[in-house]
């Protein structure tokens, strides 16, 4: 990994059948929500971030096997935890971040908006999971809000809004 980079990898395993014709846009999308959002919260490279785009069916079993919830469900992360063994600083490897894709298509039909602005609305989400965010409380949510806010209006999709499910 570069010195002064961040690493974002986009992994896709979902079987599309020639529904998403511009997922390469999709996946561009995705990684510009992701590294705004990191440069936003000043993170510091070098920094990874792994996102895996995938479908129901895959969200489902990871909710299920990681949060004990059996049913699918939009973004789920997965931070990577503390510092490495002899080291005093955090692992530059953030976590991962999977994505169903039905579930963001439906949630976009459902707000009207596009396929993309969900995407990335929810990589945003998953990131500042990552970063510490969390919305288990009105204050934590509150906070949370302000931040995935503040990197949608810099991607000038600030009239998306969060679906909690």
């Amino acid at each position: 990994m570069n010195e002064l980079a961040f690493e974002i990898e986009v992994q896709v395993d979902f079987d599309d059948d020639g529904v998403l014709p511009d997922l390469d846009r999709l996946v561009d999308g995705v990684e510009t929500a992701v590294l705004t959002t990191l440069r936003q919260q000043a993170v510091v490279p070098p920094s990874g971030v792994t996102l895996l785009l995938s479908g129901d069916e895959r969200l489902q079993q990871l909710n299920r096997d990681f949060r004990q919830e059996d049913r699918p469900t939009d973004v789920l992360s997965f931070p990577a935890g503390e510092a490495l063994p002899g080291l005093t600083e955090p692992d530059p490897y953030l976590g991962d971040i999977a994505i169903s894709m039905p579930y963001a298509q439906r949630q976009a039909d459902k707000q009207g908006h596009s396929l993309l602005a969900e995407l990335q609305l929810l990589a945003i989400h998953g990131t500042l999971h990552l970063l510490g965010y969390d919305h288990g409380d009105p204050s934590e949510k509150a906070e949370m809000w302000v931040a995935q806010t503040a990197v949608l209006r810099e991607l000038g999709i600030a009239h998306i809004v969060a679906t909690e499910t």
